[in-house]
C-alpha cells in the first residue's frame, strides 16, 4: 500500500513536470494512469487536471474549439477544490489559465505553469 502511494506520488509529480514543460498529452497521460485507479473526490481532481492538459495540447494543434471546451470543462472541476490541494496552487492555475486564454484571443502567448508549493495532503 505505501509503495503505490509513493508510485501514484512519483507519477502525479512527473505529470506536473510534463505539463510545466508544454509537453501536456504526456502530462494528460501520466495523470490517466492514477485517474484510473482513484475514486472520488479525487477522480475529479485528476479529470479536471487532464482536461486542462488536454486543452493545451488541442491549442498546440490549432485546435481551438477543442480546446475551449475542454479548458472550460477541466477549470470547472479544479474549482470544487481548495488551494493547495495535493499541494497544487489550484486558485493561482486557475486565474492563471483565464487571463491566458484572455490574452491569447490577440496573440500567442504560452500556457500558464502549476505551482507546487508543499507535500500534498489528501
Amino acid at each position: 500500500m505505501i509503495a503505490r502511494a509513493m508510485a501514484e506520488k512519483s507519477q502525479f509529480q512527473r505529470g506536473i513536470e510534463l505539463f510545466n514543460a508544454g509537453n501536456f498529452f504526456e502530462a494528460h497521460e501520466a495523470w490517466e494512469e492514477i485517474w484510473l485507479a482513484a475514486t472520488e473526490p479525487e477522480k475529479t481532481f485528476l479529470q479536471g487536471l487532464i482536461q486542462v492538459a488536454a486543452a493545451f495540447h488541442h491549442y498546440s494543434r490549432g485546435n481551438r474549439k477543442g480546446m475551449e471546451s475542454l479548458l472550460e470543462a477541466g477549470l470547472t472541476k479544479l474549482a470544487q477544490f481548495k488551494d493547495g490541494h495535493r499541494g497544487i496552487a489550484v486558485a493561482k492555475l486557475r486565474m492563471d489559465a483565464k487571463e491566458w486564454w484572455a490574452a491569447a484571443q490577440d496573440a500567442n502567448t504560452a500556457p500558464p505553469q502549476i505551482e507546487f508549493h508543499r507535500e500534498a495532503s489528501r
